[in-house]
């Protein structure tokens, strides 16, 4: 029973503890002042080809699936 009442005091401190750290990193990482660019560009990349169609890659044998490419 010792084990257990020393893993509960450990995570009900410092497994804590190092939870709140990782979640307010995550958040400071998001809201850095550099980050604003490629979240936009994250958030309208599915809108990227909405008039038209991506161009066809030329390197691509049009019989060929695009996840069968061989990788070179």
């Amino acid at each position: 029973m010792e084990t257990y009442s020393f893993l509960r005091t450990l995570a009900d401190s410092w497994a804590l503890l190092a939870l709140t750290l990782v979640f307010v990193g995550m958040v400071v990482f998001v809201f850095r002042p550099g980050g604003r660019r490629i979240h936009r560009d994250a958030a309208e990349s599915i809108f990227r080809h909405e008039t038209r169609p991506a161009e066809p890659d030329p390197d691509q044998d049009p019989d060929q699936a695009p996840d069968d490419k061989e990788t070179r």
